[in-house]
């Protein structure tokens, strides 16, 4: 016979809330996927050449990480 595993239901509804969490970020993370268009090497680098972090001061932007 196989060894069970008892759980009360605190404890089980943690584990499947945890569980749904986690299916729905790969969920979001699939989704936000799709709506990021692909950019190839060629055009990546174009990207590259054109914008320069010097040319955009600190001053324009917020520290939002906090």
């Amino acid at each position: 016979m196989e060894p069970t595993i008892s759980l009360d239901a605190q404890a089980l509804k943690a584990l499947i809330k945890e569980s749904v969490r986690e299916v729905m970020r790969e969920e979001w993370f699939k989704f936000f996927d799709l709506l990021t268009p692909h950019v190839d090497n060629e055009e990546q680098a174009a990207i590259e050449a054109s914008f320069s972090p010097t040319d955009h001061p600190d001053t324009d932007f917020v520290d939002i990480t906090n």
